[in-house]
């Protein structure tokens, strides 16, 4: 699986790893999911690897908050994640942000969950953004939609 954020904050791209502004509970639901044993913290992203799950982001450039992008940046993002995901083949791309989504692949009524597109054979899964700038999911509610990704992936055959 290859987890996508949006693009890295300012204190991400600082310290050099994925959703490391406190708050942000990307960390905290995977944990919750059962994708890892124990609450990682950004630092251990690395980790992830071992149990075959990637960290990227659709934009590479920082910025305070995702809305500083451009509908540009998000459709060249998007263009550039689907050759990555080409070339890695992950059974799912969990993309974080269903604005970012939209944007990204020009799907303006996405919702979240399971994609009716894919991108070749890799299921295509859109979560909300786990920024603690987002308020409108709740640690619970956000968690419990982890769960959901988890449960397809585990039932998945391929």
């Amino acid at each position: 699986m290859l987890f996508c954020g949006i693009n890295p904050g300012l204190y991400t791209a600082a310290v050099g790893h994925h959703f490391a502004r406190p708050g942000n509970r990307f960390w905290p639901a995977l944990f919750a999911a059962g994708f890892t044993d124990r609450l990682l913290s950004p630092f251990d992203e690395r980790e992830l690897l071992k149990s075959g799950y990637g960290v990227t982001n659709v934009v590479r450039r920082a910025t305070a908050t995702a809305d500083q992008l451009t509908r540009e940046e998000l459709r060249a993002g998007g263009k550039r994640l689907a050759a990555k995901v080409r070339q890695h083949k992950p059974a799912y791309l969990a993309v974080l942000g269903v604005g970012a989504y939209r944007a990204a692949w020009d799907r303006p009524k996405a919702v979240v969950g399971r994609q009716e597109e894919m991108i070749d054979e890799t299921v295509i899964w859109v979560l909300p953004n786990p920024s603690g700038l987002n308020a409108h999911y709740q640690a619970k509610a956000l968690a419990e939609m982890f769960i959901e990704l988890k449960d397809a992936a585990d039932s998945w055959t391929g």
